[in-house]
């Protein structure tokens, strides 16, 4: 199995992703817009996917958390609230956040399901600095690490009744990156001690199965390289100060932070220590040089993948069922911040 999991360039795979899919076998793929016409299509995609590599359990990803990052759009799917509605909810009744957040991750999640979708690239754990990049802005879950972690483990628990796999991103921490890393390459300066507040959400969930690294320099940990490609930071701080022993994959490699060739790119952040390369933008050329350069997926690599996907709670839900279901949910999601004077929409 290729340590890597690829995007796909449209609603349906062409006879060339097809032969390489099936050559390279990857670990799994990523879905965006261009890959989400509709709940019929969506579905057809991920079970070609599935019978092309005979597994009934693939790792098929996607960004679907809400607000502004949501590739499953209306009027076929669901809008879904930010992470700083929840946070703002936090502020005027925590216990209201943490069931409102978990009621909208199940219903994420039973969406996700529906789809063939078995991966969130979600929970972002990055505190909300004021200073910082917008990119991570409204996508955080607060500024504390305590209401982080605490609404990132209902999140993360509310995928798992659904049956979907959450991911923690993106370790060790991306709030402090003053500029977005699709376009740059960030370079956090804080001291070890400041940075221990913002790993603290990543240790406290550190038992989740699915992680992502950060394109960004910390020049407490390693002034010269990424989280993404140093293994001082992998090995001494995620495995290590974070205690995260799950399936570590990278960011998108495409990121302008990172340069070189994607497949070396992908070589260095597995000699680094991350499992799998992720590579969201579907170049076949780029496809090919991974699969041509990249070791096989290592035993304990594999052994995490299998633990990622064996998310716990999923019900044998009909389409019917599982769509009363999610309306439930979100009906229970809405009452919550109703009941705290902050409605929703």
């Amino acid at each position: 199995m290729t340590p890597a999991i690829f995007g796909i360039a449209g609603p349906q795979l062409s006879a060339d992703e097809t032969a390489l899919f099936r050559e390279a076998d990857p670990v799994g793929y990523i879905l965006f817009q261009r890959n989400c016409v509709d709940r019929d299509q969506v579905r057809r995609l991920t079970d070609t996917l599935r019978s092309l590599h005979g597994r009934d359990t693939l790792f098929i990803g996607i960004d679907q958390e809400g607000g502004r990052v949501a590739r499953m759009k209306p009027p076929h799917w669901a809008a879904y609230p930010s992470g700083e509605m929840f946070a703002r909810l936090f502020d005027l009744a925590p216990a209201s956040a943490i069931e409102a957040i978990r009621a909208n991750a199940q219903a994420i999640g039973l969406a996700l399901a529906e789809a063939g979708v078995t991966v969130n690239f979600h929970a972002p754990l990055d505190l909300r600095q004021a200073d910082a990049d917008s990119v991570i802005g409204d996508r955080a879950l607060g500024s504390d690490a305590r209401q982080v972690a605490a609404l990132g483990r209902a999140m993360i628990a509310g995928f798992a009744r659904a049956g979907v796999a959450g991911c923690l991103k993106h370790m060790p921490g991306h709030g402090r990156a003053a500029v977005d890393s699709h376009k740059a390459l960030p370079v956090v300066t804080a001291s070890a001690d400041t940075l221990e507040q913002d790993i603290a959400p990543f240790r406290a969930l550190a038992a989740t199965p699915i992680g992502m690294t950060a394109h960004i320099v910390y020049t407490a940990w390693d002034a010269d390289r990424c989280a993404t490609l140093s293994r001082p930071v992998i090995e001494e701080v995620i495995r290590g100060a974070i205690g995260f022993d799950g399936l570590l994959l990278t960011d998108d490699i495409d990121m302008e932070a990172l340069d070189g060739p994607i497949a070396a790119r992908g070589a260095a952040a597995l000699a680094a220590g991350c499992d799998v390369v992720l590579n969201c933008w579907a170049r076949l050329s780029d496809m090919h040089a991974l699969a041509d350069t990249l070791p096989r997926l290592t035993a304990a690599a594999e052994q995490r993948l299998a633990r990622a996907l064996a998310a716990d709670g999923a019900q044998d839900l009909s389409p019917q069922e599982g769509a009363a279901l999610h309306d439930e949910l979100v009906e229970k999601r809405d009452a919550l911040f109703a009941a705290a004077g902050l409605p929703l929409g």
